[in-house]
């Protein structure tokens, strides 16, 4: 996988751009001077999980993805956004894995320390709001298709204003996400 596999700024919103993370300590990892990282496939797909849910959340494991790159951004408002690409051995493990994904982030409710609303959800393709107590929101896009999938997070402080912008950007990551 390759920066092509990720989003052009210009087609996830006005305004929006790439972005150098610098990371650090408090990051846990460090900068690589680009807006894009290779990621440890298996660490990445276990922390873009909802951990902190009041309610139980189904169990079992989920397919590992083989590789996962994930880019920075920040949004035509100046706040952080990441897409994390996830690619998986086949479409059978891809499509586990974003079954599972969906079924823990429905899962975990809208009471307790983090909160999860669904903002709406096709078969292959959804959106939601990821809320931690006194702390910021998340609107999340999440994207299935062949052997990859998508998880797009940007902070937002007016999240409930959010729906039409998640649908906009499903086929810009549709588009690349699973190109060779």
């Amino acid at each position: 996988m390759s920066a092509k596999n990720l989003p052009a700024p210009a087609k996830l919103g006005a305004g929006w751009k790439t972005f150098t993370d610098p990371g650090g300590a408090e990051e846990g990892f460090l900068g690589n001077e680009t807006w894009i990282r290779r990621r440890d496939a298996h660490q990445a797909a276990f922390e873009a999980l909802p951990i902190g849910c009041s309610n139980p959340l189904p169990t079992g494991s989920l397919p590992v993805p083989e590789h996962a790159l994930q880019g920075t951004y920040r949004t035509g408002s100046g706040q952080p956004a990441t897409v994390l690409v996830l690619r998986f051995a086949d479409a059978a493990k891809a499509s586990g894995y974003y079954g599972g994904y969906q079924s823990r982030m429905k899962g975990c409710g809208v009471k307790g320390s983090l909160k999860v609303e669904e903002l709406w959800s096709e078969k292959q393709a959804a959106a939601s709001v990821r809320s931690y107590e006194d702390a910021e929101s998340y609107v999340e896009v999440s994207v299935a298709r062949g052997s990859t999938v998508a998880l797009l997070a940007q902070v937002s402080a007016a999240p409930d204003r959010e729906t039409s912008w998640t649908r906009s950007v499903v086929p810009a990551l549709q588009a690349v996400i699973d190109s060779p």
